[in-house]
């Protein structure tokens, strides 16, 4: 798309356009159409005196990042024994190099905290990848992390243990429907240490978490119970009618997401047993069966249908 194509909406044929930098999109002032979207910033130019100078400068190198435990900013000797011509170095070069790249290694993690935060941060990829976590979520993960870190609160405690607390903390703050029981299939210690962890970095960072929304866990459950849309909506709006009736208070989300799902499933035909929304959920059916009678009992409800066995 040329530039005086970019200046004039497609669509109205008005030149008054706005370009967004924040979300690199040209946009019509005029009908609201997107022009362009993804725009590249090239930032300002490079100040050079010559064509030749101009070009030996260059943009390089990866941006900063708190998962990494030097945030991305120290330099690595290569493990290529070739000069800056391509070509072979002597074996007497190949000896100091190799005595370099040594030093280079122990020098990035000769302090305690260096070691520690780079063991943390392998695990900190090793659990988004199983988890699945996003970008976000592994930045403020790390960022936690390393005020615990700071605070020389992580001597005498397991790091594996600090750092799921850290990431739980991180999708509890960004509303990501996570339990503790999710972590734990992936780590090697236990849940009591977990928790413990949890609690104290809480205290220290003096946050207020409130109580996960049951509401939030309703779309993860219906993607591995395979129910539909129809059903999610009417899941979200029991527990909608149960939060005014004061039938959520002092109890677990995952069981009211679970007893929500149970009865909009009988109502919308997509019968679901009590043992399948509990492997779903992670919970007994004990409790999904408690949760479930609770909610009928208040809410009045009447279930068309056949009703599975179990309740």
């Amino acid at each position: 798309m040329s530039h005086d194509e970019l200046n004039i909406c497609s669509d109205c044929g008005n030149k008054d356009v706005i370009l967004d930098e924040s979300r690199a999109e040209i946009t019509c002032n005029v009908c609201g159409l997107v022009i362009s979207q993804k725009i590249i910033d090239n930032g300002p130019e490079w100040r050079a005196f010559s064509s030749d100078e101009l070009n030996k400068k260059a943009r390089v190198g990866a941006p900063s990042t708190l998962t990494l435990h030097d945030k991305g900013l120290s330099t690595i000797i290569g493990w290529k024994n070739k000069d800056a011509f391509g070509k072979n170095i002597s074996p007497k070069m190949k000896a100091d190099v190799y005595r370099l790249r040594k030093w280079n290694v122990r020098t990035r993690t000769n302090k305690s905290i260096d070691r520690n935060l780079a063991h943390a941060m392998n695990e900190l990829d090793r659990f988004s990848s199983q988890l699945n976590l996003s970008k976000d979520i592994k930045e403020s993960a790390a960022y936690i992390y390393r005020k615990m870190a700071n605070k020389n609160l992580i001597r005498g405690r397991s790091i594996e243990a600090m750092l799921i607390a850290s990431i739980y903390l991180s999708c509890r703050l960004n509303r990501i429907p996570k339990t503790i029981e999710d972590f734990l299939e992936f780590a090697s210690v236990d849940k009591r240490k977990i928790a413990r962890c949890y609690r104290l970095i809480l205290q220290e960072l003096k946050l207020n978490i409130n109580v996960s929304s049951p509401t939030n866990f309703v779309p993860r459950f219906c993607a591995e119970l395979n129910l539909s849309g129809r059903t999610q909506n009417r899941a979200a709006l029991i527990l909608e009618l149960a939060k005014k009736s004061r039938l959520t208070a002092g109890k677990a989300p995952t069981g009211l997401a679970g007893a929500a799902l149970y009865v909009a499933a009988i109502q919308e035909g997509e019968h679901r047993t009590q043992k399948e929304i509990s492997l779903a959920t992670g919970v007994t059916e004990a409790t999904i069966r408690n949760r479930y009678k609770e909610l009928v009992k208040s809410l009045n409800f009447e279930l068309k249908g056949n009703i599975p066995n179990g309740i």
